[in-house]
């Protein structure tokens, strides 16, 4: 106890000569500040273990800890998964499970990946603020050194950072393990799926195959048949046989009626409805009643089924066969629907090929036949899988189906041939570029003749997923043909003009969306897996990369929608500005505009930047293709930025406005638009002239109807020599102060302005009113000035000329002369006196002496 005492009171003379010392410290140095308090912490350490304390614990650990067991808890149970990890790579490794057990297994790695990719958004919130708070403390410093205070903080929240990051990267991890175990499954399956594609059996030609499938059908349906019995012999089935027996009759009778009879009254009544030139209305109509050719028979098939099953004989083999029943009578109905759509009994106006009845009959019949022959099919597949049928035995059973198919696929492809060249031009030769039927029918001539070829050689599987996917494909071409008409009809009655359809784009667009979506579709149809479908519908989904940029559709959807409501807000707005707001301001039309134009663009430019910040694209990792943007724009682009950005000064200082008189480069009109690359003015003539903004800042404007349409008009007169000027002058003055253009303020005047060669040149000025009518009001002193003129007796007075001749003796009837010397041709200009006549000049004019001989040179 002594002991203990001495050494607390030690301790407590070190904690108390620690602070002081590191005052006394910081006093000379204040680096020294974090040292003293460490001081103080290493002594108050002290002080706990000399009295046998322990250290109260710190309350950052405390923290991180509490903060690592709320992520442990709710996140995903990695050991379950592991578990699952381990079962999908021994099934990988030993390649033994079957087709459904590794797509089993798939599924549930596929569930697995999900829910590691919703863990992988955990704590992204938190994430946030901490990365936040961790950039306000700014970078580390090259030297590495920092202040204390600052090193703790940044040293707490990378650890707490540490923490939060532990689970996603954890999960992130997981995620990838499943992508990966997905992929490799996949690629199994697809293994698998071309080894029996190209797989060789026994050749169906030889006899002993034809045995084994007889022997094969009787394996299918004999069971049915001795379920059946056995069923009646046991005494309480065969009494619900009979207790039944009222219903089963009344499921037999009905089914039978719209199995039989249903199909046909469907397709009297579409027909009906039809008729020869069906409008868009009818036709939908009849589109709408012919559904029922399937649905009718189907549902009586549906009622036979049922009758079947009220006997309560049905067992396992029987259930089998009436769901193979049922669809092999869909099939079979489906494609009776198709060819009487496709190949219509009558009405031009409802065909989709251009053939004769007698082929259309031929159309409807091979669709029906390949209905039946693609439903058969689908019976011995449904029947097959409940026995254990060897491949020399499926061969024999499917080969005599596999011809029959080719053989209707070609007598269809040949219908499709015909088409094509009915609608080939004259002198067309035909390809598969300039109609798609004549490729669709060339296809599937080459299919037809494959499918026995390769069945005939022992490649039975290939042969059958060849020859019914190729029905299956025709059945879908058909069906969105009849998709397109429906939506092209529906457009025509929509807008009332049936012409329009043709060159609508809508449609257009329309059908461009069903064949994308029947797409997936074909895949399925021609062996694609569902999940070959669903997962690259997820890859489409999570988007794309580009550098450090993902871009998803669904962001792309986010970014037009959110564009689309900028759009029309800063339209919305624009409109209200234009109609509501700014003609009640004292601004003038061509501000107006400007402002309007303005608005549009910010508004633009604003919708693109939301939308880009909302659908989460990072312009920042753009900044490479930005740079060298900038170098191309200055190098090629650059009249296009300086007509830009000339189009923004216009609209800013507008110095020319919409509906201003302008001349600029030779060209005089109206200006009607003003966009931020050019400027169109419509000419006197009609005529639209497209300026650069560029050329309209730096070049020289004529506006004349900025800011007022007061302008100037200045018309020259000219009057004969003679004339009294002061008379001349007042007659001017009064013809420009009556016309009711001219203002009075400042006054008209008129100018004597020179002597001209043939006249006295006089010029009337003025001011009009409205400068636009500059040409009427021109146009209208001319009139009244050689009015006014012929009533003073003013002559004005034209060009005149005198001729000197050098060699008057050519002129007929001229007496020959012979001057001493040549005299050189000479010509003068001058005014004559008003009363002198041309004949008079002539007259007047002396004859020249003719030349001498030598000088003249004979002329």
């Amino acid at each position: 106890m002594r002991n203990r005492i001495l050494a607390l009171c030690f301790a407590a003379c070190a904690a108390l000569a620690a602070p002081l010392a590191a005052q006394d410290a910081t006093a000379e140095d204040p680096t020294l500040t974090a040292a003293g308090d460490t001081a103080v912490a290493e002594a108050g350490a002290a002080v706990g273990q000399a009295i046998g304390l322990e250290t109260a614990p710190d309350p950052k650990e405390e923290l991180l800890e509490k903060l690592q067991a709320d992520l442990a808890e709710g996140g995903p149970d990695y050991d379950a998964w592991f578990k699952t990890v381990e079962r999908a790579q021994e099934a990988i490794e030993n390649n033994r499970a079957s087709d459904a057990a590794m797509e089993d297994l798939r599924g549930q790695v596929v569930e697995w990946r999900s829910i590691f990719e919703q863990a992988q958004g955990v704590n992204a919130a938190r994430i946030r603020t901490l990365q936040a708070q961790i950039d306000a403390l700014g970078p580390l410093p090259e030297s590495g050194e920092e202040p204390a205070n600052i090193a703790e903080r940044r040293e707490e929240l990378t650890t707490r950072m540490a923490v939060l990051r532990e689970p996603v990267i954890e999960a992130e991890e997981a995620f990838l393990l499943a992508d990966g175990i997905i992929r490799e499954i996949d690629s199994l399956l697809r293994e698998r799926q071309s080894e029996r594609f190209f797989e060789r059996g026994p050749s169906p030609l030889n006899p002993a195959s034809w045995v084994a499938g007889g022997e094969a059908v009787e394996r299918m349906f004999y069971p049915v048949w001795t379920e059946i019995q056995s069923a009646y012999a046991v005494e309480r089935q065969s009494q619900q046989l009979r207790r039944h027996l009222p219903e089963t009759l009344f499921f037999l009778a009905l089914g039978l009626i719209f199995t039989v009879r249903g199909r046909r009254l469907m397709v009297r009544m579409a027909l009906a409805v039809q008729g020869e030139d069906p409008s868009p209305a009818r036709w939908i109509l009849a589109f709408i009643v012919s559904l029922g050719q399937v649905l009718v028979p189907t549902l009586g098939i549906g009622l036979l089924v049922q009758a079947a099953y009220s006997t309560q004989l049905v067992g396992l083999h029987t259930d089998a066969a009436l769901s193979s029943v049922a669809s092999m009578g869909f099939a079979f109905y489906v494609a009776s629907w198709l060819g009487s759509n496709i190949f219509p009994k009558r009405g031009a106006g409802g065909r989709f090929l251009i053939l004769t009845p007698a082929q259309c009959a031929q159309g409807r019949w091979f669709s029906a036949a390949l209905g039946l022959t693609f439903g058969i099919y689908s019976l011995i597949v449904g029947m097959i899988q409940f026995q254990d049928i060897p491949a020399s035995s499926k061969s024999g059973v499917a080969f005599p189906l596999i011809i029959t198919a080719a053989v209707l696929l070609m007598r269809v492809a040949q219908l499709m041939v015909i088409h094509a060249r009915n609608v080939a031009e004259d002198g067309e030769s035909m390809t598969v570029f300039n109609n798609p039927s004549y490729l669709f029918g060339r296809a599937t001539m080459a299919l037809a003749v494959a499918g026995p070829v390769l069945a005939a050689i022992g490649y039975y599987n290939a042969a059958v997923s060849i020859v019914f996917p190729t029905i299956a494909s025709l059945a879908l071409i058909g069906f969105i043909a009849l998709i397109q008409r429906l939506f092209r009809e529906a457009f025509a009655l929509a807008t009332g003009d049936k012409d329009r359809v043709q060159n609508a784009l809508a449609p257009v667009i329309l059908n461009i969306f069903i064949i994308l979506l029947s797409l997936p579709v074909f895949a399925l149809t021609w062996g694609a897996r569902w999940t070959d479908i669903t997962e690259a519908w997820k890859k489409f989904q999570d988007g794309y990369a580009f550098g450090d940029v993902r871009i998803s559709p669904t962001d792309l959807i986010l970014f037009f929608v959110v564009f689309a409501i900028g759009y029309t807000v800063t339209r919305l707005v624009q409109s209200a500005l234009r109609t509501t707001v700014l003609p009640r301001t004292k601004m003038d039309v061509g501000g107006q505009h400007a402002v309007v134009a303005a608005v549009g663009y910010v508004g633009l430019g604003l919708a693109a930047l939301v939308a880009v910040t909302s659908a989460g694209i990072d312009l920042s990792a753009f900044a490479l293709v930005a740079g060298a943007l900038s170098v191309g724009i200055g190098f090629g682009l650059q009249t296009i930025v300086s007509n830009f950005v000339s189009g923004l000064i216009l609209l800013a200082e507008r110095p020319i406005s919409e509906g201003d008189w302008i001349e600029v480069n030779g060209q005089m009109g109206y200006v009607r638009d003003i966009s931020v690359r050019a400027t169109r003015i419509e000419t006197f003539d009609r005529t639209d002239v497209i300026i650069p903004n560029a050329d309209l800042v730096s070049g020289v404007v004529t506006n004349w109807t900025r800011g007022n349409l007061t302008g100037r008009l200045i018309v020259p007169v000219g009057v004969a020599y003679g004339s009294d000027t002061k008379h001349v002058e007042t007659v001017l003055r009064e013809i420009a102060n009556a016309h009711p253009m001219v203002i009075a303020n400042p006054p008209p005047s008129v100018l004597f302005r020179n002597f001209g060669a043939d006249a006295l040149e006089f010029e009337i000025r003025c001011f009009l009113r409205d400068v636009n009518w500059k040409l009427a009001v021109q146009s209208d002193m001319n009139h009244e000035i050689a009015r006014r003129f012929s009533e003073e007796g003013f002559e004005i007075p034209f060009a005149q000329r005198d001729v000197w001749l050098r060699n008057p003796e050519t002129l007929p009837g001229a007496a020959p002369a012979r001057p001493a010397k040549s005299t050189p041709v000479t010509a003068n200009t001058a005014p004559r006196a008003p009363d002198t006549s041309p004949s008079d000049v002539l007259r007047e004019t002396p004859d020249l002496p003719p030349p001498d001989e030598d000088e003249s040179g004979g002329s």
